[in-house]
């Protein structure tokens, strides 16, 4: 008779966060609301954008938690370092203190992945991390609708790389911009999973995108959707 054994469930490692702020004590306060969180891990501090990079060569983080205003190098900057220097770079989380950060929208047309404020709830922060860990969804399109409707839009360049979609691409675009998931999308236009994967990545390619949020930016600058309250 063979002894029964157990199988072990196949456990996902916890996602882990860099925090980047220029004050000691909102470093010591993210790493501590975040540390609490048994499927995030901490794994480093920086309180420079100049000292991202070589961090995140070192120790590989999922996720860059990154503020937007630092005096040397801010997180815009330090987010574009790393889009140039590495083919497969960690997600981006601006964090700002301000509400109606300009800054934030640049953080995001160069590549990072959402926003969040720095007094917003511990479990929002954490549920932030582990959607953009994903890579599935937008984070917080309406918040992304608000900042470009107060931006003068730099259509031309947009423009023409939103031309070379296709219909579908486009009509996939649009509900990225909603914030819908693979899987929704999937379901409203009745198309497999992985065909709405692939229309993503087309859509990413085409635009020269390196991530969803960043394609909804360029969605708003080509006029593809609308920045107003509502778009149909």
């Amino acid at each position: 008779m063979t002894a029964y054994s157990p199988s072990t469930p196949d456990v996902d490692p916890p996602v882990s966060v860099l925090v980047v702020d220029d004050e000691e004590l909102t470093r010591t306060g993210l790493r501590a609301l975040l540390s609490a969180k048994p499927d995030l891990d901490v794994v480093g501090e920086a309180a420079d954008g100049a000292e991202v990079l070589p961090l995140v060569e070192r120790l590989r983080p999922d996720v860059v938690l990154m503020d937007v205003r630092m005096p040397r190098v801010d997180g815009i900057e330090a987010t574009r370092r790393l889009r140039a220097a590495l083919p497969d770079p960690p997600k981006v989380i601006v964090i700002t203190t301000f509400e109606n950060d300009e800054h934030v929208y640049d953080a995001l047309r160069v590549g990072a992945s959402g926003f969040i404020r720095k007094r917003a709830p511990s479990r929002q922060i954490a549920h932030a991390i582990r959607l953009v860990a994903t890579g599935d969804s937008v984070l917080f399109p309406d918040d992304i609708r608000r900042l470009a409707a107060g931006r003068p839009l730099p259509r031309d360049a947009a423009t023409g790389r939103a031309a070379a979609l296709t219909g579908r691409e486009t009509e996939i675009l649009r509900l990225m911009a909603k914030g819908q998931s693979n899987q929704e999308a999937a379901t409203q236009l009745r198309l497999s999973l992985e065909t709405v994967k692939t229309h993503v990545g087309n859509v990413l390619a085409k635009l020269g995108a390196n991530n969803r949020t960043q394609a909804v930016v360029l969605a708003y600058e080509a006029g593809l959707v609308g920045s107003g309250t509502s778009d149909h």
